[in-house]
């Protein structure tokens, strides 16, 4: 999955004020910037495009901006604006509700009103600061307009619950595009509005805004990055993440049923996946198979053999051989031809 990266340090500095307001023009976030640093104003923005939604990560100085009814008339305004603050310190306004936005908070914006903004970095304003930003057309947020508007400019935790889930995916894929193929692009885009969607369904009075299929892929999406977490552990069981998200155990086996297999084959499976990247990783060749195994719940060391044989119809000692024997050539140096930067 490819970005496209705009950054001003390409021209003068003189000129990159100039340049960071011009790519903002082509944006629904349209504003006019007040900064210190209009005299050399280094700043970088990454664009990935998930069809649906649209994700940029900044990095920008010290800056107050301010989004006017005549600016939202220049501009195609039927976005909401989701920003994850990653470093600075920033004060949010609209529709007289204000926020302040700490690294780790999200804040959610209506393009189509009004706003002001002021982002800062160290108390000297020294300090580059930097955030991630989705745009999200409104027909893309299966949530009534109307209901949202007591979240905007409001401060929400992305370091727990549902947040930590969407922060750590807005950080993963803006941090880590070529991990992603193109092709990716919708489903991703669907997991990061179920997040989105549910994260502020918590935030509403109600959560009966939240269209039922939503919140139960957005479930699903917690106990999958549960399962992720706690893979090591051989103790790991279905009552055990079914307490962990306060439902009952047959309601998590309804869950995956949903999804065609069942709570038991999706934690093998991904533990077996995690041994065959470990297998197939070079800096890992000293590292003994069974350790492996370990490492990832398998503790007994026959069955993680007949499991793995399964899956790859190869034992894991002769994976191992085989792909650590093709990236010895793969890495040699006549092998090399005019390796080239991505960027």
């Amino acid at each position: 999955m490819k970005r496209q990266i705009f950054d001003t340090k390409q021209v003068p500095a003189a000129d990159r004020f100039g340049l960071w307001l011009d790519m903002l023009a082509n944006t629904p976030a349209l504003m006019r910037i007040r900064t210190e640093h209009a005299d050399d104003f280094v700043a970088r923005a990454e664009f990935l495009d998930l069809g649906p939604i649209q994700l940029v990560r900044h990095r920008y100085p010290s800056l107050d901006g301010v989004r006017s009814r005549k600016l939202i008339e220049r501009s195609d305004a039927d976005y909401y604006l989701l920003a994850l603050t990653l470093s600075g310190t920033g004060i949010a306004d609209q529709d007289g509700q204000r926020g302040v936005c700490r690294p780790g908070d999200f804040t959610f914006y209506d393009c189509a009103r009004p706003q002001e903004l002021s982002h800062h970095g160290d108390d000297y304003g020294r300090e580059p600061v930097s955030s991630i930003v989705a745009l999200v057309p409104y027909d893309a947020l299966p949530l009534p307009h109307r209901r949202l508007a007591p979240l905007f400019a409001a401060q929400m935790s992305g370091t727990e619950g549902v947040g930590v889930l969407l922060a750590n995916y807005l950080i993963q894929l803006t941090g880590h595009p070529e991990q992603y193929h193109a092709a990716d692009a919708e489903r991703l885009a669907g997991v990061g509005l179920d997040l989105l969607s549910t994260m502020l369904g918590r935030h509403l009075v109600s959560e009966d805004a939240v269209p039922t299929e939503v919140r139960r892929r957005a479930l699903l999406a917690q106990i999958h990055s549960h399962i992720h977490q706690h893979l090591g552990d051989v103790s790991l069981s279905p009552r055990l993440i079914a307490e962990a998200h306060h439902i009952s155990v047959r309601s998590l086996h309804r869950l995956f049923e949903a999804e065609e297999t069942t709570v038991a084959a999706y934690v093998r499976d991904e533990r077996l996946e995690r041994c065959r990247r470990d297998l197939a990783d070079p800096t890992l060749r000293d590292l003994p198979i069974q350790t492996i195994a370990g490492r990832w719940g398998f503790r007994d060391k026959a069955h993680f053999s007949r499991a793995f044989r399964a899956a790859h119809e190869d034992t894991p000692q002769a994976y191992r051989t085989r792909h650590l024997g093709r990236a010895r050539i793969v890495n040699s140096p006549a092998s090399v031809v005019n390796p080239e930067s991505t960027y």
